[in-house]
């Protein structure tokens, strides 16, 4: 819970900051307000890092670049139509914007710009309450006319302005919500969750780029699972990735299976904890992540009542995997983003054959190649998945995951068996069999790939030997 008087404490420290305080005197020396706006307040009040820090002020862009411009090393306009000017004072990156009173049309989020008079009707226009605390300097004032520091008391997300009109005017906002409420551990209260589901189809004006940035965002907190059940049960996550509310499906009373929805949530908080004990301190690993949460998008197509109350999907991992290739496209991820998830699904049920029978060393090396640079997220992804109470077979499943580890650690100490390849390459192929570039040579390639993946490391000339009794056989 937020104390007070530790906050208040934390404001004064962020305004004795180099930056903040520079910053702080060259607009009071020219006659200007200034004040820290946003999520550094925020932030400082809860006693978490702050980042980026922003400014608001009466002064217009081109009086705030006339005050940055001695005090800093780079300056940017970018944003000058906006009324934001960037610099970098004393190393740091800021954001300086004059005081606005935007409206919008409800068609685009994009807003007809209008500067403003006061830094009370600045912050009313912002997205959240939380959000919308400002402190002045250098006379270190808190100004809060929305109320946040009472939601943050309380632990929740409200918009400042009636959320129907806030939303109405930047869907990009609903999401937002999500992800603060992920990011803060905060609830989001009773009206603004009615606004985001009865204005979800509104989200169709953001583009696929922004939505995507935000979805990335939501994951890369430290509990993406809270914002996710925002997105599902106001069905604002059915606008762009409704494969998770359809992992919802009904169980009968004569068809039992797991309740897939919940499972796949299950399994993202766990792969985030294997994530931060295996690779602490590192940066969230965003396309594990996803590909948790959408590890079995592909049930619900490939669900099949059997008898006797078993429930089937068969290939579900292949069918899942090009659904996700798909749906992520649409948000316009990145190649190597789109085809990490999509790989990671497709192979996320490999090993269970592992569990129920000894692999031989070749199949081990084929786990290996597949995965390629992703094995590591695949063990994870694949350690995430179990997901059962029965302790017995949790345990005998892990056991089988620590063996198949502790085997790519034996067989890579013998073989390189993360650059495995052919012992002879392609000229050689050439030489030995007397033919010339073509799709033989592709073949042939491809049989001693295979004889090197099923029967380790022979050495040159038992390859070579091998390749003519293969040529031989083929007449």
């Amino acid at each position: 819970m937020l104390n007070m008087a530790d906050g208040l404490a934390r404001l004064g420290a962020l305004a004795e900051n180099p930056v903040v305080g520079t910053l702080a005197r060259a607009f009071e020396s020219a006659g200007y307000e200034l004040a820290v706006v946003g999520g550094p307040v925020r932030d400082a009040l809860l006693g978490r890092e702050t980042h980026d820090l922003d400014f608001t002020t009466n002064a217009s862009p081109d009086d705030i670049l006339a005050i940055v411009t001695p005090i800093s090393t780079a300056r940017w306009d970018i944003g000058r139509e906006f009324g934001t000017i960037g610099a970098r004072v004393q190393g740091e990156q800021v954001e300086i914007t004059t005081y606005r009173a935007d409206s919008y049309d409800g068609v685009t989020r994009k807003p007809t710009v209008e500067f403003g008079d006061t830094i009370d009707g600045d912050l009313v226009r912002r997205d959240f309450t939380v959000n919308s605390m400002a402190l002045q300097v250098p006379s270190v004032k808190l100004v809060d006319p929305t109320g946040g520091v009472e939601d943050l008391i309380a632990g929740v997300l409200r918009t400042p302005a009636d959320p129907k009109i806030s939303f109405g005017d930047d869907p990009l906002r609903m999401l937002r919500a999500a992800r603060f409420s992920a990011q803060l551990g905060f609830r989001v209260d009773e009206a603004t969750t009615e606004a985001i589901a009865a204005l979800r189809e509104t989200l169709t004006i953001v583009s696929p780029e922004r939505i995507q940035s935000e979805l990335v965002r939501l994951m890369q907190t430290d509990d993406p699972v809270r914002g996710i059940r925002v997105l599902v049960d106001t069905a604002l996550i059915d606008e762009f990735l409704p494969e998770v509310t359809a992992l919802r499906l009904e169980v009968d009373e004569h068809h039992h299976h797991k309740d897939v929805y919940e499972h796949s949530l299950t399994v993202l908080r766990q792969a985030i904890e294997l994530e931060h004990s295996r690779h602490p301190g590192a940066a969230p690993d965003v396309p594990l992540r996803i590909a948790a949460l959408l590890h079995d998008i592909g049930k619900p197509r490939t669900r099949k009542l059997e008898a006797g109350g078993v429930v089937t999907f068969h290939h579900h991992d292949v069918v899942g995997a090009r659904m996700a290739r798909k749906r992520l496209q649409a948000l316009r991820f990145d190649t190597a983003t789109t085809d990490a998830v999509a790989t990671l699904i497709e192979l996320h049920l490999r090993f269970f054959g592992y569990a129920e029978g000894t692999w031989t060393d070749a199949a081990v090396r084929r786990y290996v190649r597949d995965a390629g640079d992703l094995l590591e997220r695949l063990h994870i992804l694949t350690r995430a998945d179990v997901t059962t109470r029965n302790k017995r077979k949790a345990g005998r499943l892990a056991a089988a995951y620590d063996d198949i580890e502790s085997r790519i650690v034996a067989l890579r100490e013998q073989e390189e068996l993360d650059s495995i390849r052919p012992e002879l390459d392609g000229n050689r192929i050439q030489e030995v069999l007397g033919i010339s570039p073509g799709r033989e040579v592709g073949e042939a390639y491809r049989f001693l790939l295979d004889l090197r993946l099923d029967e380790g490391v022979l050495g040159p000339d038992v390859a070579e030997q091998r390749l003519r009794e293969w040529w031989a056989s083929r007449g």
